[in-house]
């Protein structure tokens, strides 16, 4: 099973776009003109940093972001 990584989403002002970012995979992040464009680009753009990453006997790191979890009480 392919590691599945955390994408951060956020609309960016400066640069009048939307923005994915993947904490874990240094560098890696994706621009769209809809948050559905950006996550669809983030997955390309992890798809080639793996393959890079493989190419040129890099590590790759184990998914380990997560975000908080709170408990309602």
């Amino acid at each position: 099973m392919e590691p599945r990584y955390h994408i951060n989403l956020f609309w960016s002002q400066r640069d009048e776009s939307w923005v994915a970012d993947v904490p874990d995979l240094k560098s890696c992040a994706a621009f769209g003109d809809t948050p559905e464009e950006a996550l669809a680009e983030a997955r390309l753009a992890i798809e080639g940093w793996l393959e890079t990453a493989l190419a040129n006997d890099l590590p790759i790191p184990e998914p380990r972001y997560r975000p908080a979890i709170y408990a309602a009480g």
